[in-house]
């Protein structure tokens, strides 16, 4: 009995459960070989290594080992998911109160990962420090977009941060989701530090990483964000903020610079 290919090459945006799933189907047809093998007195073939039921029961063990392996790795996942979801969610609502808003207006907090993005490059990639090319970074540029945000960094530059961060804010206004927003988002943050206005610095950081936490931008946002929330005194947070950056994005510069502030910090 020729056994059905159940598991083959595994593309690579199969999910775990697509795997769990074949490695169950697989399973079935192992049971069918050994009932009939059984029935048909092919247990009693010897094939060099022992019987052909005996590889078979081989087989079988070896799958059942790697769907628990499985089962064990998507739960794994899901806590992770979980726990990262509820931390951005904890920082989000711990702004808003520092900011005086109103909590019961805050929208649910986007699943940690979201959705596969078509044509992305993968999360592989976009998880090498936030620098991986996307989307984003390969849209063109819409008309007067380099100039304005050019004039807002001019100013920031120039010691004016006021202005800055004002022209930063109606510059992203004015391009939501474009190639420089990521950017515009974290130079608005160290304009309105610069101002002394630190909770509205940590909500820029926020909202910049929030907005797309696999751009160029995410693993900076992410490390001012808990650079801020540290000198705004929540200390817990912070730390909690900066360990995050390592885990997200382990080849970014911002990772040295998470481990010096986690230090003078004192994150255990």
């Amino acid at each position: 009995m020729a056994m059905p290919v159940a598991v083959g090459a595994q593309s690579r945006t199969e999910t775990l459960a697509d795997i769990r799933q074949e490695l169950t189907v697989l399973h079935v047809e192992i049971q069918k070989l050994k009932r009939e093998l059984s029935t048909t007195g092919g247990a009693a073939t010897a094939t060099g290594g022992g019987s052909v039921i005996a590889r078979v029961n081989a087989i079988e063990s070896e799958l059942q080992r790697l769907t628990a392996n499985t089962e064990e790795l998507e739960l794994h996942i899901n806590r992770v998911v979980s726990d990262g979801t509820n931390r951005i969610g904890d920082l989000e609502f711990r702004l808003v109160e520092l900011e005086g808003g109103d909590v019961s207006k805050l929208g649910e907090t986007s699943t940690l990962g979201g959705e596969a993005i078509q044509g992305s490059t993968g999360g592989a990639a976009a998880l090498g420090g936030g620098t991986a090319a996307t989307g984003e970074a390969q849209t063109e540029l819409a008309i007067g977009e380099q100039s304005d945000f050019d004039r807002a960094k001019a100013e920031l530059d120039a010691g004016n941060t006021a202005k800055a961060a004002e022209l930063f804010s109606a510059f992203q206004t004015a391009y939501p989701g474009g190639p420089l927003s990521g950017q515009a988002g974290v130079l608005r943050g160290q304009a309105l530090e610069a101002e002394g206005d630190l909770t509205g610095a940590a909500r820029a950081y926020l909202d910049t990483f929030s907005a797309d936490r696999e751009g160029p931008a995410a693993s900076t946002a992410l490390y001012r964000l808990g650079r801020t929330l540290g000198r705004i005194g929540q200390t817990n947070e912070a730390c909690v903020t900066l360990t995050e950056v390592g885990e997200r994005y382990p080849g970014s510069p911002a990772v040295a610079e998470a481990q010096g502030t986690m230090a003078e910090l004192g994150c255990s």
